[in-house]
């Protein structure tokens, strides 16, 4: 005889495929966090973006970072759509190194905006 589960009870399968898909997101965040804390910018930003429009190297002003985080947002939102596109020139190497240089940008930025 089969039981009749409710709306809100879930399968033991289901419950088991949430548990490894929370887990693989906590993973994968704490990899870019780690990436993050590694980033070094000169080494790392002319692989991701073109970085020839500050003449080889980025300054350290507002506006320069600014510009190298919104280059980065939109290299991210690009990589994002090839992947749920199913493109074939999808990297996900790529995408999580975007990721882990926005990360990096985003909190220099917030550094140089708090006040001293």
């Amino acid at each position: 005889m089969a039981r009749k589960f409710g709306g809100a009870a879930k399968s033991g399968g289901q419950a088991g495929a949430e548990i490894h898909r929370d887990g693989a997101r906590r993973a994968v965040s704490q990899a870019i966090r780690a990436g993050a804390a590694a980033y070094e910018r000169e080494r790392d930003l002319p692989k991701l973006i073109r970085v020839d429009r500050f003449g080889g190297n980025a300054p350290e002003s507002r506006a320069a970072l600014g510009t190298i985080v919104t280059c980065l947002e939109r290299a991210l939102r690009a990589e994002r759509q090839r992947a749920r596109s199913g493109h074939w020139t999808y990297d996900l190497n790529r995408h999580i190194a975007l990721h882990q240089a926005y990360l990096a940008e985003t909190t220099r930025l917030a550094a140089m905006k708090a006040p001293q």
